[in-house]
C-alpha cells in the first residue's frame, strides 16, 4: 500500500471526526508529509491533550465503519456554492485561486465532504494503525498577517508494529534532542532575548568541535584541488540583483545603507567567488577552478520556523563553486558524489538517499541551458550507478540540482549535500574564458556543499551519536581522573604528555569523589577516563575505563597513547 496515500487518507478521517466533535470548526489543509500528515483547523478555543484523545476515539468509530471514500467531480461554481454553504471559507479561497478545470472533492460517511485530489485508500477501514502525535500554530499560507490555524500533527502505518517502532523513535529524539544535550554538554546556546533569536554562540566543546570538522574538511579539500577563498560578509546590493538573488529571496535578505548605497548582509557565496573568478583573464587551461570557503550567511528566518541548529539566522556553509569547461562537467559532478560518499563515511552516516530536483515554475536562464544541467545531472547519477528519486519542478531558481540526504540513527532524513549545476549566473556576470583558438567562451558553474551549513550538521551529529561523539570528534577525548591530591604532579605529568601527542585532554581537580568524578565523566560523555592513584603513579601506569564499557585494564602511558592515537587515525 503507498503510505503517503495511506496517509493523507487518515488526515481526511481526522477532519471528519473534528467536524463531527466541533461542527463550526472551519477546515483548511490536510496533507500527507514525510512521517506522517497534519490538518489545519480554525477553531475558537484551543485544542487540548484530552481533545486529542476524543479525535482518536472518533476516527477509531469511523475506521470501524469502514465507510468507503467516493470522489466526485464538480464545475468551479458549482464546488464553490458546496463550500460557501458549509462556511468553509479557507475552501472556497483555494477553489477560486484554480483555474476552471473540474473541482475534486472526496466523501466519507453521511454528511462529510472535502475538497481533495486524492487519491485515497477504498475506505476507511484500510486504515489500520494510526496515532495523532501535538497541536502547534500556523499561519494560513504561511503568512504572518493571515489567520493563525491549529495544526495537528499524526501519523500512520500499514501496521501496529511499524507504528510502535515509529513512536519508539520518537521517544528516543526527543531524548537526543540536539538543544538539550547541546546545552548540557556545554557546545553551544542561543541567547534569544539578549543578543536575538536564530543567532548561535558556541561554547570553547562546540568551538572546537566545530574548529575540528572545519580543518578535516580544509584538509580533504586541498587533497583535491580545491583552493581556499575567504569573501566579504557585506556586499553592494547590486551583485545580488545581477545573481538574481535580490527579486527571489529579498524578503530573506538584510538590507541597510552605508553612504547613500544598498548594502546586503550576504544570504550566499556565489556571488563573492564570482567575483574572485572574475578578477583576471582566464584560459582553457586554468579549468577546472574550484574555489572553496567556510563561508557564513544571514538569512532572514521568521521566528516561527527556528529551532536550535537546525534553523538559525547566521550559518556557515562548507560552499564551493567549480568553474569547468563542459567536457569536464559530468566528471566534476561524479567527483563530487564521490567527496559527498566518501565525507558521510567518516562521519559515520552510510545511509543516504537521492534526489534529482528539477526546473521550478519561476526560473532564470534559456530552456535550453536549463535541459542541458538537467541531463548533465542524471547521466553522472546514472553513470555512477545511483538510484535516485526526482522532484519535479523543486530546483533552484537558477539551475537544477541534486540532493543528498543522510539518515540517522534513527532513519529520519537530513538534507546536507546539494550540487547545483548553473548556466545562468556565468552568463549574467559575463564569466569567460579563453579557449585553444583565443576566443572567448563562458564556462559551467557548479554550486555545491557537502555537509551543507555546519550549524544543522553539528545539530545532526549529536542526535545521530546521542552526545557520544566518536573519538576524533570529542572535544575532551580524555579525563584524568586524580583519587588524592597527593598525585596531581603526576597527572599534570600526564597531561602534557598527551597533549604534547595531539590528545585533547583535561583534568578533574575538583574535591569530588571518586565515583562522582567517574560519573561526571559518562554524563559529559568523555570517551575516555584515567583514573591515577598512588599504584598508578608508583607503575608509571593508568587505569583505563571506557565510556559506556566500563574498567578495560591498567596500561602504560605509552600503551595508552599508541591505542588511543590509532583509534583517532582510523576515525572509529
Amino acid at each position: 500500500m503507498n503510505l503517503e496515500i495511506l496517509r493523507h487518507s487518515c488526515s481526511h478521517v481526522m477532519a471528519q471526526a473534528v467536524k463531527e466533535l466541533w461542527p463550526d470548526t472551519k477546515l483548511a489543509i490536510g496533507p500527507a508529509i514525510e512521517d506522517g500528515f497534519y490538518y489545519d483547523f480554525d477553531k475558537k478555543e484551543a485544542f487540548t491533550e484530552d481533545d486529542l484523545a476524543k479525535i482518536e476515539k472518533k476516527m477509531q468509530q469511523i475506521i470501524d465503519k469502514n465507510e468507503p471514500f467516493i470522489k466526485e467531480e464538480l464545475d468551479k461554481n458549482s464546488a464553490l456554492d458546496l463550500f460557501k454553504k458549509q462556511r468553509e471559507d479557507y475552501k472556497a479561497e483555494l477553489i477560486n485561486a484554480l483555474g476552471d478545470e473540474k473541482i475534486s472533492v472526496y466523501k466519507t460517511g453521511a454528511n462529510f465532504i472535502d475538497l481533495c485530489r486524492g487519491p485515497h485508500v477504498e475506505s476507511t477501514g484500510q486504515i489500520k494503525a494510526f496515532k495523532l502525535l501535538s497541536v502547534a500554530g500556523a499561519y494560513w499560507h504561511g503568512i504572518e498577517t493571515n489567520p493563525m490555524l491549529q495544526r495537528i500533527y499524526g501519523t500512520c502505518f500499514e501496521s501496529a508494529k511499524e507504528l510502535d517502532e515509529h513512536l519508539n523513535n520518537l521517544n528516543e529524539a526527543k531524548l537526543r534532542d540536539h538543544r538539550k544535550l547541546g546545552t548540557a554538554l556545554e557546545f553551544f546556546d542561543i541567547y534569544h532575548e539578549e543578543a536575538g533569536a536564530g543567532l548561535v554562540f558556541y561554547h570553547p566543546k562546540g568551538a572546537l568541535l566545530r574548529t575540528i570538522i572545519e580543518d578535516y574538511e580544509k584538509k580533504e579539500h586541498l587533497k583535491r584541488g580545491y583552493q581556499i577563498v575567504i569573501t566579504p560578509h557585506i556586499m553592494q546590493s547590486g551583485l545580488w540583483k545581477t545573481s538574481g538573488h535580490y527579486d527571489y529571496y529579498k524578503d530573506n535578505m538584510y538590507t541597510f545603507d552605508i553612504e547613500a548605497q544598498e548594502y546586503v548582509l550576504k544570504p550566499m557565496n556565489c556571488p563573492g567567488h564570482i567575483l574572485i573568478y572574475k578578477s583576471k583573464t582566464r584560459s582553457y587551461k586554468d579549468l577546472p577552478i574550484r574555489f572553496f570557503e567556510l563561508g557564513t550567511v544571514y538569512r532572514h528566518e521568521k521566528a516561527g520556523v527556528l529551532h536550535g541548529l537546525l534553523r538559525v539566522r547566521g550559518f556557515t556553509q562548507d560552499d564551493a563553486h567549480i568553474f569547468c569547461l563542459p567536457e569536464q562537467l559530468r566528471d566534476e559532478i561524479k567527483a563530487i558524489i564521490d567527496f559527498v560518499f566518501e565525507t558521510m563515511k567518516v562521519f559515520g552516516f552510510k545511509d543516504l538517499q537521492i534526489e534529482l530536483s528539477t526546473r521550478p515554475q519561476k526560473y532564470i536562464g534559456s530552456d535550453e541551458d536549463w535541459q542541458r544541467a538537467t541531463e548533465a545531472l542524471e547521466a553522472a547519477l546514472k553513470e555512477k550507478g545511483l538510484k535516485y528519486e526526482v522532484n519535479v519542478a523543486e530546483g533552484a531558481f537558477y539551475g537544477p540540482k541534486i540532493d543528498i540526504k543522510l539518515k540517522d540513527a534513527l532513519k529520519r532524513s537530513w538534507q546536507c549535500a546539494t550540487i547545483q549545476c548553473d548556466f545562468a549566473l556565468p552568463k549574467r556576470f559575463g564569466l569567460s574564458y579563453i579557449d585553444n583558438e583565443g576566443r572567448e567562451q563562458q564556462p559551467i558553474m557548479l554550486h555545491r556543499v557537502l555537509l551543507g551549513s555546519l550549524e544543522r550538521f553539528i545539530g545532526a551529529l549529536i542526535e545521530h551519536y546521542n552526545g557520544d561523539l566518536p573519538l576524533w570528534l570529542a572535544p575532551v577525548q580524555v579525563l584524568i581522573i586524580p583519587i588524592k591530591d597527593t598525585v596531581m604532579e603526576y597527572c599534570q605529568k600526564i597531561r602534557q604528555i598527551l597533549l604534547e601527542e595531539g590528545i585533547r585532554v583535561d583534568i578533574d581537580g575538583r574535591s569530588e569523589t571518586l565515583d562522582k568524578k567517574i560519573r561526571n565523566s559518562e554524563l559529559s560523555k568523555i570517551p575516555y577516563s584515567l583514573v591515577v592513584g598512588e599504584r598508578e603513579e608508583k607503575s608509571a601506569s593508568v587505569a583505563v575505563r571506557r565510556k559506556g564499557k566500563g574498567n578495560i585494564g591498567s596500561l602504560t602511558i605509552d600503551e595508552f597513547v599508541k591505542n588511543v592515537k590509532e583509534e583517532i587515525k582510523n576515525k572509529v
